[in-house]
């Protein structure tokens, strides 16, 4: 399971010109998963990104994590995440989930997220969106299960 964090100070998923979710100050979240992961995993991951310390204290070091700013979290599916780069000019995708397990897997980390007291809106698994963001630094993180 692979999950790419990024501060904003604002972000947004649209489908088909209109948003779905969005927040103000906090994390997006791009999440994949892949073939190999389960619930445990998903869970460990998701206490990984609420417990992230991306966020600067009154010293200027990042050591903040999302809750103690009191951020929210907009959560994407991106299944291109897991894509094999390794070779060739063209990615695979043979270490990507199957859409069922893929789709649980995203609601259940969502779900994880939200039992911790997040705010958290999402695109919708598997469509066409697009995504906005004001990435703060910029800071991006690749956090992986």
């Amino acid at each position: 399971m692979i999950a790419l964090i990024q501060r904003v100070s604002n972000a947004s998923v649209s489908i088909d010109g209109k948003i779905n979710g969005e927040i103000n100050q906090g994390l997006l979240v791009l999440l994949a998963v892949e073939k190999a992961d389960d619930k445990a995993k998903t869970k460990r991951l998701a206490q990984r990104v609420a417990s992230y310390r991306v966020f600067a204290d009154e010293q200027g070091k990042m050591n903040l994590n999302v809750g103690q700013i009191n951020g929210d979290i907009l959560v994407v599916s991106q299944f291109t995440l897991a894509a094999d780069t390794t070779r060739g000019n063209r990615p695979g995708f043979s270490k990507s989930a199957d859409p069922g397990l893929g789709k649980e897997l995203y609601q259940y980390f969502c779900q994880q997220l939200r039992e911790q007291g997040f705010v958290v809106p999402t695109g919708i698994f598997a469509a066409d969106m697009q995504v906005s963001l004001t990435n703060e630094g910029p800071v991006t993180f690749t956090l992986t299960i």
